[in-house]
């Protein structure tokens, strides 16, 4: 019952009602003239310098899920959950040259998303479009995933119903406050609320990691206990060490998972809103100090086997949630107010990336579907006010995901998610470095990609929601006619292979074909423009100063 957890609730939503007003009051901090503007509700002006970048991506990428689940995976499967740890490292030096190119073209011509990127370097809004709807479609079950986290806290709380309205009330009224703050601030709102959230998840974890040996009895007694349980486990797979069965899965999953992860259109968004590459090259140096903040995180795992916890029952008849195993591991082995604390921290660390993942998909349908299709001559303030409301739809669309399907239907559908957003990786990371692939090859490729991973998908069950389709990422080679193989690789690496495969083969073609290739908008001197480059698009603050300098000369337009 919720009064047994009273202490914990009071702090959880005294926490949860402050950061909730510092994202009302985001819309005065840093305030622009108007922020009628996509630049400025959309990418925060522009203008965020090393420490806000940092807390904005580092908040945006390691979430609340995060925070429950890769634990949670410890817990039930052992050493294949430390893929999100090599992942999150070895994605920074991939990405540390690319984002900077990024950031170039897309101040000097005003992009927004990645699809006014792919646009004009290939001239063709159908690969824009297909792009935009990849990434909308990838983002949304991320979203709700988010709130899997928070109904966890819930959960543990004892803060749940009969009916199905009831059970997720505070899941709606947390989101309907989600969605007015960032209405009204944009992405100032996550931006501010960063630097909370993440110092109470620095704070929790760096006190349970010192706290939770000492009364377990140290980490080999951890490390021992969960190896006892692996033993006894019936899956081959499972265990403190990885083995022959799942070592392919494994690299292939973090290699998959740190290719697609800067792809997704929340993370393009943060890293656009910074204000120089030199941001951007410091951020890619200093983000690695989350993923030591991961390892952490990911221990709690064994630390829950250790205290003995037991998940609470999941929403499938006998079937246990195991993303509970982290709140009830600080309900178990801390006092009730230090408790709250860390259900406030992930109840947080769910609004920050939420935010920023309605702000990045509403970005996109306003700018390559509203736009290109539906207003062409749609003024900055139209374009403010059509991706604020999207905002506000793809939410819904996020609570109604957890209402009515599921929860493990959510998480499975995260992992074809990263399978869905690997296929943009030939048009948006490739072509930042080159235009040789043919615009039409590209759009081959990817429905290729597409096809062949939602075929692979399909094939795929989950015992333990007795689901027979989409019920992971992990494919067995044995259904590519390796007779007797128990190994399995990650779909999305598959996938992205055959789309590149596809795209070189057609290129070919198609150039031997002398069919037209559309014009590249872009010029080679795109890709390193930097901060103060006097051919940088201005943004809706520096318009404003300029005109303000001087009143008889209108601000330039590039």
């Amino acid at each position: 019952m919720w009064r047994d957890h009273l202490t914990e609730i009071i702090v959880f939503a005294v926490l949860f009602l402050l950061v909730s007003g510092m994202g009302f009051v985001a819309a005065r901090w840093r305030a622009p003239n108007d922020m009628a503007h996509l630049d400025e509700w959309g990418l925060g002006g522009r203008s965020f310098g090393g420490w806000i970048t940092w807390f904005l991506v580092g908040g945006d990428l390691y979430t609340a899920y995060t925070f429950v689940a890769v634990p949670a995976l410890l817990f039930g499967a052992g050493a294949a959950g430390f893929f999100a740890v090599p992942y999150t490292i070895i994605i920074y030096p991939l990405v540390f040259l690319v984002l900077v190119r990024l950031w170039s073209v897309s101040h000097r011509h005003g992009f927004v998303t990645p699809a006014d990127f792919v646009r004009k370097r290939f001239d063709s809004p159908t690969l824009a479009l297909i792009i935009a709807i990849t990434g909308i479609v990838a983002t949304m079950p991320y979203i709700a995933l988010q709130l899997v986290g928070i109904e966890a806290v819930l959960k543990t709380m004892g803060v749940t119903g009969e009916s199905t309205i009831a059970r997720h009330l505070p899941i709606i009224i947390a989101f309907a406050i989600l969605a007015a703050y960032t209405y009204q601030s944009g992405l100032r709102a996550p931006a501010l609320i960063a630097f909370v959230k993440d110092t109470l998840i620095y704070i929790v974890i760096l006190v349970a990691i010192v706290y939770l040996p000492y009364k377990l009895g140290g980490w080999g007694s951890i490390f021992d206990a969960a190896d006892a349980k692996f033993d006894k486990s019936p899956s081959p797979n499972d265990g403190i060490l990885l083995n022959a069965n799942n070592q392919l899965q494994y690299v292939t999953l973090a290699l998959g998972s740190a290719l697609a992860l800067f792809l997704y259109p929340h993370s393009i968004t943060g890293v656009l809103a910074s204000r120089s590459r030199d941001v951007i090259k410091r951020n890619m140096s200093a983000l690695p100090a989350y993923s030591l903040l991961l390892g952490l995180i990911a221990l709690l795992g064994y630390a829950a086997i250790a205290a003995g916890v037991t998940p609470l029952p999941g929403s499938t008849e006998g079937t246990v949630d195991n993303n509970t195993v982290v709140p009830l591991l600080f309900e178990q082995q801390f006092p009730s107010w230090f408790a709250g604390v860390a259900f406030a921290a992930i109840g947080i660390g769910a609004l920050v990336p939420a935010a920023i993942m309605s702000i990045a998909a509403a970005n996109l349908f306003t700018r390559n579907i509203y736009k290109e299709y539906l207003n062409k001559d749609a003024s900055a303030a139209q374009e403010a006010n059509v991706s604020k409301i999207t905002s506000l739809v793809v939410k819904v669309g996020a609570v109604a995901c957890i209402v009515f399907l599921d929860p493990q239907f959510s998480i499975d559908l995260q992992l074809i998610g990263g399978v869905i957003i690997l296929q943009t990786l030939p048009a948006v990371a490739l072509g930042l470095y080159t235009r040789w692939f043919h615009r039409g090859a590209l759009i081959a490729g990817w429905a290729a990609g597409m096809g062949l991973g939602m075929w692979m998908l399909y094939q795929i069950p989950n015992p333990a929601t007795k689901r027979l389709h989409f019920g992971g990422s992990a494919f067995p080679l044995e259904k590519f006619g390796f007779d007797g193989s128990t190994k399995t690789i990650y779909v999305g690496l598959v996938a992205v292979a055959v789309n590149l495969l596809v795209a070189v083969l057609l290129t070919l073609v198609l150039r031997a074909a002398k069919v037209t290739e559309g014009v590249d908008g872009t010029e080679r001197d795109d890709y390193f423009a930097d901060e103060g480059d006097p051919r940088l698009v201005p943004s809706p603050r520096e318009e404003a100063e300029m005109a303000a300098a001087d009143p008889a000369e209108p601000a330039p337009k590039v």
